[in-house]
C-alpha cells in the first residue's frame, strides 16, 4: 500500500515539472528570470522542471505568482495530464 502511494507521488511530480515548464515558457520567461521572481536560485527552478525536487506550498505559490498563474490552475493542468 505505502508502494503505491510512492509510485503515485513520483508520478504527480514528473507531470508538474512538465507543466511547469511549460507554463515558464508560455509566461515567455527564462528559468533565471522566474527564479529571481519568485526568490529561489535558478538551480532550484531547474531541478523543479526536471523532476529532481518537489515544491513546498510556499514555493509553489510564490511560483505561480511569479507565472502570473493561479497555483490551482498549474494543479489542474498536472491533474487534466494523468486522466
Amino acid at each position: 500500500m505505502s508502494t503505491d502511494l510512492v509510485e503515485s507521488s513520483s508520478y504527480s511530480r514528473r507531470m508538474l515539472g512538465e507543466e511547469l515548464q511549460k507554463a515558464r515558457k508560455q509566461a515567455g520567461l527564462t528559468q533565471e528570470t522566474l527564479a529571481f521572481e519568485a526568490g529561489v536560485d535558478r538551480t532550484y527552478i531547474s531541478q523543479l522542471e526536471h523532476d529532481k525536487k518537489s515544491p513546498t506550498l510556499d514555493v509553489l505559490f510564490r511560483i505561480s505568482d511569479a507565472l502570473g498563474i493561479k497555483a490551482s490552475v498549474l494543479i489542474a493542468r498536472v491533474e487534466r495530464t494523468q486522466k
